[in-house]
């Protein structure tokens, strides 16, 4: 005859066993290893979190999000009707999200002329405070103080540097007289001339592209 009685108390045994240790094991303590670096490969372990740094930095930039939203975002009509919503609905929707898109593209030239203007604004500010030493420098070189030595050379350089800012100097003669550009402080009689002429420049002028920051103030000779 089969020992019933036997086998239960072997799984019953077994089913101890199996429990104790499951306690045991829950009741070793847990070491969570928080190195960035492994010890043995000397690998970063995270190297996701540089690819998470550079997505934060790009995060920066508002208007770069917005564009990528507004580009990926897209309203198929037919897929509209699909889920239940008429043409006439989902039509209006995508000329709300083309209108929408338009906007944003005028917003973002709006926000880009503005910080052109703004650095342009920044360099006229910059150029406006150092007519004064350009004068100096003027004044140095027509007495001769500039001929020669470590000051001219630190003129030539200060005045090479700002023309790559764009700044140009007025100090043309024979030229037509223009009053955009020229400031008449004296006029005489000239000979062989039909229209006014500059004819000795007093103090150089000054311009930044099309914007003039400083007239330059002249003699002008005009037609007996």
């Amino acid at each position: 005859m089969p020992h019933h009685g036997n086998e239960e108390e072997h799984g019953s045994s077994e089913g101890r066993r199996d429990a104790e240790q499951q306690e045991s094991e829950s009741q070793k303590p847990v070491i969570h290893d928080h190195r960035k670096v492994d010890p043995k490969t000397g690998q970063a372990r995270h190297p996701g979190q540089e690819q998470a740094g550079a997505a934060d930095s790009r995060s920066g930039d508002a208007l770069s999000q917005a564009e990528d939203i507004l580009n990926s975002v897209e309203v198929p009509a037919e897929e509209s009707v699909a889920q239940g919503v008429d043409a006439a609905a989902a039509e209006e929707l995508r000329n709300d999200l083309r209108r929408l898109q338009a906007e944003y593209v005028n917003y973002r030239k709006r926000v880009e002329r503005d910080r052109a203007v703004a650095g342009e604004m920044a360099v006229i500010g910059v150029l406006n405070a150092l007519l004064p030493v350009l004068d100096d420098v003027d004044a140095a070189r027509q007495h001769g103080d500039l001929a020669d030595g470590p000051f001219a050379a630190i003129a030539a350089k200060l005045e090479a540097a700002l023309k790559t800012y764009g700044l140009v100097r007025i100090d043309e003669t024979g030229v037509e007289f223009d009053p955009t550009i020229h400031e008449a402080l004296i006029q005489q009689p000239g000979t062989d001339i039909e229209i006014d002429t500059v004819s000795q420049v007093l103090r150089s002028g000054y311009k930044s592209g099309e914007r003039v920051l400083r007239a330059a103030q002249v003699i002008v000779a005009v037609p007996a």
